[in-house]
Formats: C-alpha cells, structure tokens, sequence
C-alpha cells in the first residue's frame, strides 16, 4: 500500500539512516494506535539521486512479526524504475537488536537487489523513539 509522504519530505534526499528514519516515522505516526502497536514492513523508493520516489507499506503484522519476501519488496520498485531502496520495519517491543530473522530477509533482499539491479542501502529497525541502521553498523 502506498502511503502518502509528509509534505514536509516530499522534495526530499535521502542521504543518511537518520534522514530515511525520520520520513518513515512521520509516515508510521498517522497509523492508528492498534497498527503501530503490529509489526510493520516498509520500503522507501529512492531516484538515482536518492529523492524520494514512493512510500510502500509492504507488510503489516502481529505484535511480534510480519511475513515479507523480496516479491513483495521489489514489486513497487520495478514499477517505479527505483534505483534504490531503503528498508525498515518497527519493532513494538522497542528493542532495537536485530533478530536472525531480521538478519536473514536483509540478507535474502539485498541479494535479490542485486540481481535485479536495485540497490539495498539500508535496513533500518525502529521504534517510536530510536532506530537501528544495519549500514550505519557495517552489517549490510
């Protein structure tokens, strides 16, 4: 589901962990409570110049999970000849670590990036308050 970008980002260049989690946070904000409280999997398309092209909401969970697969990912990106994209999922516990689970979809997406020829240039895991950046950490 695409989700509108706050006025504020529109024109907006993604060029650090902290700018891409601050356009996903104002989108995940105007979600209801029951929904921020479910985890949620989202993907920033980027432009070659890293602007914006699209908010998707790829996958909407439980209190502890959601089900994504690169199809689901890449699909918008396509559509939208993205060169990039940025990945992001909240996690409701608040617990920035990043689970084996975590660990293997941003592996899995960022290999099917490269086949396909969109980069993968960060997954980052957030809650309301603070963020964790998978490239800000080497791990990408």
């Amino acid at each position: 589901m695409i989700i509108e970008v706050h006025p504020q980002f529109k024109n907006e260049r993604i060029y650090s962990s902290e700018n891409a989690y601050n356009v996903i946070l104002k989108a995940f904000e105007t979600m209801d409570d029951i929904d921020r409280a479910k985890e949620s999997f989202f993907v920033l398309g980027l432009t070659r110049n890293r602007h914006i092209k699209y908010l998707d909401l790829a996958s909407v969970g439980i209190l502890s999970g959601t089900l994504v697969h690169a199809r689901e990912v890449f699909r918008r990106a396509i559509a939208h000849s993205s060169d990039s994209i940025v990945i992001a999922h909240n996690h409701p516990s608040g617990n920035m670590t990043a689970s084996s689970a975590d660990d293997k979809i941003t592996a899995s997406i960022k290999e099917s990036g490269k086949i396909i020829g969109i980069e993968v240039i960060d997954h980052i895991i957030f809650s309301e308050t603070e963020y964790y950046s998978y490239a800000d950490n080497g791990r990408l």
